[in-house]
């Protein structure tokens, strides 16, 4: 049985300034929509990227909100939609930054 939240940390510098390294995530599986925040299982590793579109064959195009330190579907393509592991629904460290994640 697969739990529906799973908690996630921030590493690198893609999504500054909407995610910043060192900050832990609670990520609801629930499937991509465009313009939210996700995690996505890559070969090697998660990452976090926002969803900026839908593909005509069904899969999504994801960026990072800091495209100069970003690898993202500009690099690895568009992914698969049971890649997409979840979206950010909350950040919860460091506390003076908690909060809902847009």
């Amino acid at each position: 049985m697969r739990l529906p939240w799973l908690r996630v940390a921030v590493s690198g510098l893609s999504m500054v300034p909407t995610l910043a390294p060192g900050e832990w995530l609670l990520v609801r599986r629930t499937p991509p929509r465009v313009g939210r925040v996700v995690v996505v299982r890559l070969p090697e590793r998660l990452v976090v990227k926002r969803v900026t579109r839908r593909t005509g064959d069904g899969r999504w195009w994801v960026e990072g909100d800091n495209a100069a330190a970003s690898d993202d579907s500009r690099v690895f393509g568009a992914v698969r939609s049971e890649d997409v592991v979840g979206e950010v629904r909350w950040r919860y460290r460091p506390l003076r930054a908690a909060g809902r994640v847009r």
